[in-house]
């Protein structure tokens, strides 16, 4: 036996292994509201959550991961793509658009956002441009709460209500249904959507990171001025990082808003923007299955927690003695903590990213 032969033999059964991973993956998703909804519906609302999160990290990952711009106010996005869907798409203003017109101008408007906010701060970068970014996201929550007067625009704090879900003809994704003799939840069906919205967009950071932009971004954020005297139009890059991510905030935004049937400004608070950051950096900046996996812990853990903790003290001590949201918020910020000291480059980060933290180590020593 040739060693070519030997080599397209182990080449065959790694394809094979890797079309049967795929291949279960994809069962275990379809199968996933189905299962975890014996365990109740709010099981599979937390999916849904977890997977707007895990579109939100990825859209922040090309951001921070591809082109290393601290945006600690990218929450502020996701409001403008949620609001955005609230205005055109209920009683608000009495307009009642279908979804294939909404959600582009959501995404547009957003990314439009994304460009008003990198345009002022092209030559920011580090602590500078992440309190240029804080600002910003108060300044769309300052808006958000106070744009009811003269004009009641955003209804201000009371937020917009009654908000149309996303339809397609006559079939109502907001609304229990019998499909084939099976009877599919609202929850169930916004599930797929979101699952098809997410893995667009994994489809589009993946071919972004692997095209001449993202290697432009990658340079951009290693060294700038090695990257402009390679001929790379910083400015250019660094406003299709803001817009790009922006876009995938104002989709992600949309779908929310659909969902819930209602926005308010304390759905967009700092606290989100700070939690979809630690699902980026906890994943692995730079690294969409990484990121796609520290999305998934960070927006399912809390709640895990929150299904626990109560029981446990009743448990153990026949009492609750600590509130459960404050234990809860306790761990999660310890296992954080405990993950930065043990796996600073994230759970599973990328090649780049790890060869970066294993040579500053060896300048360091």
């Amino acid at each position: 036996m040739t060693t070519s032969t030997l080599q397209n033999g182990v080449s065959a059964q790694r394809n094979t292994a890797r079309l049967a991973g795929w291949v279960v993956l994809a069962i275990v998703l379809i199968a996933l509201p189905f299962v975890i909804g014996q365990a109740g519906q709010s099981w599979v609302r937390i999916a849904n959550f977890a997977l707007l999160y895990v579109m939100l990290a990825l859209g922040l990952n090309i951001t921070v991961g591809f082109a290393g711009l601290l945006d600690l106010g990218y929450i502020a996005f996701y409001a403008v793509g949620a609001y955005t869907w609230a205005l055109l798409a209920s009683p608000h203003f009495g307009l009642h658009l279908p979804f294939w017109l909404v959600i582009p101008i959501a995404v547009a408007v957003a990314g439009m956002f994304g460009l008003l906010l990198g345009i002022p701060t092209l030559k920011l970068k580090g602590d500078y441009l992440a309190i240029v970014t804080l600002g910003f996201c108060a300044i769309i929550g300052i808006f958000l709460r106070n744009l009811n007067a003269p004009f009641n625009i955003t209804n201000g704090p009371q937020g917009i209500n009654r908000i149309d879900s996303f339809q397609v003809g006559d079939f109502n994704f907001g609304r229990a249904s019998t499909i084939f003799d099976m009877r599919f939840t609202g929850p169930e069906k916004y599930y797929f959507l979101l699952l098809f919205m997410t893995l667009l967009i994994v489809l589009v950071s993946s071919r972004l990171q692997n095209s001449r932009v993202g290697r432009a971004l990658e340079a951009v954020r290693e060294d700038e001025i090695a990257a402009k005297a390679m001929g790379i139009n910083i400015r250019n890059v660094k406003l299709l990082a803001f817009a790009t991510g922006a876009m995938f905030a104002g989709l992600a935004g949309s779908m929310f808003a659909s969902m819930q049937g209602f926005v308010s400004p304390e759905s967009f608070s700092l606290p989100e923007s700070i939690s979809v950051l630690c699902m980026v950096v906890l994943g692995g900046m730079g690294h969409i299955p990484g990121v796609i996996i520290g999305a998934i812990i960070l927006a399912i853990l809390p709640e895990f927690l929150r299904a626990i903790v109560v029981p446990v003290q009743q448990t153990l001590f026949g009492d609750v003695i600590v509130d459960p949201e404050g234990i809860r918020m306790l761990l999660f910020g310890l296992a954080m903590v405990l993950v930065m000291l043990f796996r600073p480059a994230g759970l599973w980060p990328s090649a780049v990213r790890k060869r970066e933290l294993s040579t500053s180590k060896g300048e360091g020593r």
